[in-house]
C-alpha cells in the first residue's frame, strides 16, 4: 500500500541555466530513489538575475535576484521545493521559508581557467582576468595588483566562450560548477583556499521550502549532510553578522579537520588595497557562534571601516 505521508507528486523549482538544471536533476534523482511512489518533476524558471547579464550582481540587487521567482512559485503552490547553489542564497531568508536540507559539498575551491597560462603567477602585467564576484576581484587585487580584473557574467558555457574568443587571458570560476557539468578538463588549476578563499556556501546545494510545510521538510531530511551543514551554517553566520551580500567583498570557508571546525574569513575593499582576515577553531556544533565571533573579530580589526566606506560608495 502507498504511504499516505508521501505525496504522489513533488515539484522542484529551479533556474533554467544548465548548471541549475543539473543541480535540480541531481536532487530529483536522489528523491526518486528515496520515494519511488512519487512523481518528481522540475519547474524551470528564468529569474531576474538570469535576465540582466550586462551589469554585475553587486549593482542590480544581489543574490535575491536568483531566488525570488522560485520562492513565489512555492507560495502559489506551483512548486514544493527549490534547489539552489548555497552561495546564491541570501543570508536572511524571507519570512515563511526554511532551508530544509543542505547537501554534501562538492569541491569548494575556485578554478583558474586559461588557454594560454598555467597559473595566476604566469599572467603578464595588464592581463585581463574575468570574474563575476567582488570577493575574487578583491583577492586578485590584493595579490596580483598588476592584473586587470573585468566583470564576467552569464552561465558557465557563456563565460568559457568569452574566454575562448580571447576577451580574457584567464577567468575564475567555481570548480564545483565545472565538475558538475563534466567540464573538469577546462580547469587549468584549482586555486588553494589560501590563495582564493571561497564564497560562503560555495560547492554546496540548498533545498528551500515553505517553513509551514513540515511534511516536506521531513521528506528532505535524508538529503541533509550534517558536516557540510555545520560548515556552511558557520560561514553564513559570519557573513550575516557582517551584512554580507554581493555588494560586500568577503569570503568565508569552514572545514572540519580531526573533529574540529576551522573557520576562516576576510573582508576587503573591492580593489584589495585594504583587507582584514582571521580564523577560529572550535567544535563543529558551535559553528554558528563561531561565525558571529569571527565576524566581530574582523570588525575589531577594521572591517567596520571597510564596510562603512563601501556603503558610502554605494549611496
Amino acid at each position: 500500500m502507498p504511504n499516505p505521508s508521501i505525496p504522489s507528486k513533488i515539484i522542484i523549482a529551479t533556474r533554467e541555466s544548465t548548471l541549475a538544471l543539473w543541480q535540480a536533476n541531481f536532487v530529483r534523482q536522489l528523491l526518486a530513489k528515496l520515494y519511488p511512489q512519487s512523481e518528481i518533476s522540475i519547474l524551470g524558471m528564468t529569474t531576474r538575475g538570469d535576465q540582466i547579464l550586462d551589469t554585475s550582481l553587486s549593482k542590480i540587487g544581489g543574490k535575491g535576484l536568483f531566488t525570488k521567482e522560485l520562492e513565489q512559485s512555492m507560495i502559489e503552490g506551483r512548486a514544493d521545493i527549490a534547489v539552489h547553489s548555497m552561495k546564491d542564497i541570501p543570508m536572511n531568508l524571507p519570512s515563511g521559508f526554511i532551508l530544509a536540507a543542505i547537501g554534501k559539498r562538492e569541491d569548494p575551491r575556485d578554478a583558474f581557467v586559461s588557454n594560454q597560462y598555467t597559473s595566476l603567477d604566469e599572467l603578464p602585467a595588464g592581463s585581463v582576468v574575468g570574474t563575476s564576484s567582488l570577493r575574487r576581484e578583491s583577492q586578485l587585487g590584493a595579490r596580483f595588483p598588476h592584473l586587470q580584473v573585468q566583470p564576467l557574467r552569464g552561465n558557465v558555457q557563456t563565460r568559457l566562450r568569452k574566454l575562448d574568443e580571447g576577451q580574457y587571458a584567464a577567468i575564475i570560476l567555481a570548480a564545483a560548477g565545472l565538475k558538475r557539468l563534466g567540464l573538469a578538463n577546462r580547469i587549468t588549476t584549482e586555486l588553494s583556499t589560501e590563495l582564493s578563499l571561497p564564497a560562503v556556501g560555495q560547492g554546496a546545494l540548498g533545498i528551500e521550502c515553505l517553513s509551514d510545510k513540515s511534511d516536506m521538510v521531513k521528506l528532505m531530511k535524508p538529503l541533509h549532510h550534517l558536516e557540510t551543514a555545520q560548515c556552511v551554517e558557520a560561514e553564513r553566520a559570519m557573513s550575516r553578522e557582517l551584512g554580507g551580500s554581493c555588494q560586500v567583498p568577503l569570503g568565508g570557508f569552514a572545514e572540519i579537520v580531526e573533529q574540529k571546525l576551522i573557520l576562516r574569513g576576510f573582508v576587503a575593499s573591492p580593489d584589495g588595497s585594504r583587507m582584514v582576515s582571521n580564523q577560529l577553531c572550535g567544535s563543529p556544533e558551535a559553528g554558528k557562534i563561531m561565525g558571529v565571533d569571527l565576524a566581530r573579530n574582523l570588525k575589531m580589526q577594521g572591517a567596520d571601516e571597510i564596510l562603512a566606506a563601501l556603503e558610502y560608495t554605494n549611496d
